[in-house]
């Protein structure tokens, strides 16, 4: 199917699915791998960046199914008496997510958790020896101490997703971590093949026949025991599925979500996390505005004249009238083309080959090995 017969991803729209909350900047590890650039600093959000969020969040939700989503940093650093501060303002139609590293996570997290209906997701990359790079400040492995939040999680009765990144798909990896996540638990699993991002300056180009390799041996994984709900190979196949069937042109939405950031300043990024904190002598702070001095419903409306998000927009563009692959991943993500191309109007990035091409070409080499033999 041609890339261009793809009508979705134009332009951006006006109310997003979730919004993703930075209440601290602080984080107690310090991975190898991470790409945050504040890390060791103890800058926390101010109670009145969550109420300002909140009068846009709470009508959304209202309305329809709507998540914040707390990012740090590591959240938990906020601490429980503040994260609450910023909880209260939102409302109860308001679905709440953490995404943590576990370390920090007892029996009064817990607590927390189950009182505020927090949905928790884990950072960890599976075994021991695989979480080498998963470190304290003082460069200690952090390990025993996230999986004896995991075990907090599991003695309360709290469900949990899980979130690891590989650095260097091999052989027999993918059955490994597929293995390791059923016996910890999780119910959904996201796998991130490690990206060139903000200050993780590491090179993310790999061997295309391992990374493929590495995608058809994780659904291989999954199909023989698929109680994990496995994120990017379920919406490969959701994807396969409606090529088969014709339709699709309607698996991508119609324009592209927001994903607003706010930062613990109040500050907005749309559409990449992963630019908030950073600066560029052209670009700026790629904030299209603070909720503190705007609310965030105008902040979105005109984030399109924000000119870096005009670039993306004419990148998605290229993406569309180039790529036989966009149906499937709508023209990728601003971050990684400014951070491995230098600008947003590039197209092809070593995160579109390993994490969108690579894994559908997995699906389909699993399904081509795996297929009936005709009658």
């Amino acid at each position: 199917m041609a890339a261009r017969t793809h009508t979705g991803m134009q332009g951006i729209a006006a109310v997003p699915s979730y919004v993703v909350m930075q209440p601290t900047t602080l984080c107690n590890l310090d991975c190898v791998y991470c790409y945050l650039p504040l890390r060791a600093v103890d800058k926390r959000m101010p109670v009145p960046v969550a109420e300002a969020v909140a009068a846009a969040v709470n009508p959304w939700a209202a309305a329809g199914r709507f998540s914040v989503v707390w990012h740090g940093g590591e959240p938990l650093a906020a601490g429980r008496e503040h994260l609450a501060a910023l909880l209260a303002p939102f409302g109860p139609e308001v679905e709440h997510h953490v995404q943590t590293n576990a370390t920090l996570i007892d029996d009064a997290w817990c607590a927390f958790f189950a009182e505020h209906g927090i949905r928790v997701s884990v950072s960890v990359d599976g075994p021991r020896d695989r979480n080498g790079e998963r470190v304290t400040r003082g460069g200690r492995p952090a390990y025993d101490r996230i999986l004896a939040g995991v075990a907090a999680l599991r003695r309360h009765g709290l469900p949990f997703s899980a979130l690891a990144v590989v650095s260097r798909p091999e052989p027999g990896l993918a059955t490994e971590l597929y293995d390791y996540f059923l016996d910890l638990g999780c119910d959904v699993l996201g796998i991130n093949i490690e990206e060139t991002e903000g200050v993780n300056t590491r090179t993310n180009a790999r061997d295309a026949a391992a990374v493929t390799g590495f995608w058809a041996e994780l659904v291989g994984a999954w199909r023989r025991d698929p109680r994990i709900h496995l994120r990017e190979v379920e919406w490969s196949l959701r994807y396969a599925g409606a090529v088969l069937a014709g339709t699709a042109d309607d698996v991508l939405p119609r324009r592209l979500d927001p994903i607003p950031t706010v930062a613990q300043d109040g500050s907005v990024v749309v559409l990449s996390p992963e630019l908030a904190g950073f600066t560029d002598p052209h670009y700026g702070d790629f904030s299209s505005g603070n909720v503190l001095t705007t609310p965030l419903a105008e902040i979105l409306a005109g984030a399109g004249r924000t000119p870096w998000v005009g670039e993306f927009l004419t990148g998605v563009e290229a993406c569309r009238s180039s790529c036989p692959y966009f149906g499937f991943c709508g023209g990728g993500h601003a971050a990684n083309r400014y951070f491995e191309l230098g600008r947003f109007d590039g197209t092809e990035t070593e995160h579109c080959r390993n994490s969108k091409i690579r894994l559908l070409e997995g699906v389909l080499e699993h399904a081509r090995d795996h297929e009936s033999p005709a009658a």
